[in-house]
């Protein structure tokens, strides 16, 4: 299985906005221990968390999508082509507010020919960015769903012999 880093972004004090978050807290029972796979809490401040992606094969991102026109909990998958299409040279950023698109610019830049290729983004349709702790029912569920899709993943990943 390919060394692994899935990084959740969002704010857990914005409602939906945490589902990124969420995630990761769901699968760190499920990885606890497992080297192969590292799990990021990217929260909405964690430029140096870049740093630590060096060596992993294999990158999973995990956001909520605002104004996206859907259903809240609508769910979206990216594969690394479309990836590519969103990464900037040198991408406007606050530090204290990284997104996903601008948090996979940075990483090209950081780990350079070591970048993996193997880059997949799931994004959540939201619309409650409310200062409230906890996810809406519909997004809570597309976050379970996120968690069973990377789980069922990385079984058929470990199994494959040429991942």
């Amino acid at each position: 299985m390919k060394k692994t880093a899935i990084m959740g972004f969002g704010n857990p004090c914005r409602s939906d906005d945490g589902v990124g978050c969420f995630v990761i807290e769901q699968l760190k029972n499920q990885f606890a221990g497992n080297e192969q796979v590292s799990l990021f809490d990217m929260g909405t401040s964690a430029f140096e968390v870049l740093f630590h992606l060096q060596g992993h094969e294999r990158i999973i991102v995990v956001d909520a999508v605002v104004n996206s026109g859907e259903t809240p909990g609508t769910l979206y998958r990216l594969p690394a082509s479309e990836i590519n299409a969103h990464i900037q040279d040198d991408p406007m950023v606050f530090l204290h507010s990284l997104k996903w698109d601008q948090a996979l610019s940075y990483a090209k830049k950081i780990l350079r020919e070591a970048y993996p290729d193997d880059i997949q983004v799931y994004l959540i349709a939201v619309d409650n960015l409310r200062l409230d702790i906890g996810l809406s029912q519909p997004v809570r569920e597309a976050g379970d769903r996120v968690v069973e899709l990377i789980l069922k993943e990385l079984e058929l990943a470990a199994y494959d012999t040429t991942a």
